[in-house]
């Protein structure tokens, strides 16, 4: 199978999140037969749910999808570093690649803060790819901030 980036439709996600209002993080998730099994944004806001990020919208889609709670061979993409939460949710459902653009240092989980994957108690740890499409992420979240101040 040949490599294809899904960032520029998680990104899409995002400027649809913050359109919604919401903080504008996308997320796409592609089976491990190269089919895209969900895409979303963050919804947060919408749901009055804390946890409605992205990455966990697009894990339970899937999960529902396959039937499963697992989703080995997976690959998720996202445009901004996981938080804890979802990284943890990532590794529980076994996806096998993240890729990621903007870092985030105050509340990233993957390379930053709480490192989850790093952990001892963690169960299993994807393959990750992180800076990809990076600038563009980081800017999008500037400019939601910069209009919300």
């Amino acid at each position: 199978m040949e490599f294809q980036s899904y960032m520029l439709a998680a990104l899409d996600e995002a400027r649809a999140a913050a359109r919604r209002g919401e903080v504008p993080v996308g997320a796409v998730l592609v089976g491990a037969d190269g089919t895209v099994l969900a895409r979303d944004g963050n919804r947060t806001r919408e749901l009055s749910d804390p946890t409605a990020h992205a990455e966990i919208l697009v894990i339970r889609q899937a999960c529902r999808i396959t039937g499963s709670e697992r989703l080995p061979g997976a690959q998720l993409w996202v445009t901004l570093e996981p938080c804890p939460m979802c990284a943890a949710a990532i590794s529980a459902a076994r996806i096998a690649t993240l890729y990621y653009g903007a870092d985030d240092a105050r509340m990233g989980g993957v390379l930053h803060g709480a490192r989850v994957f790093n952990h001892p108690q963690c169960h299993h740890k994807p393959i990750v790819y992180n800076g990809i499409s990076a600038s563009v992420s980081s800017d999008l979240l500037t400019e939601f901030f910069v209009q919300r101040r």
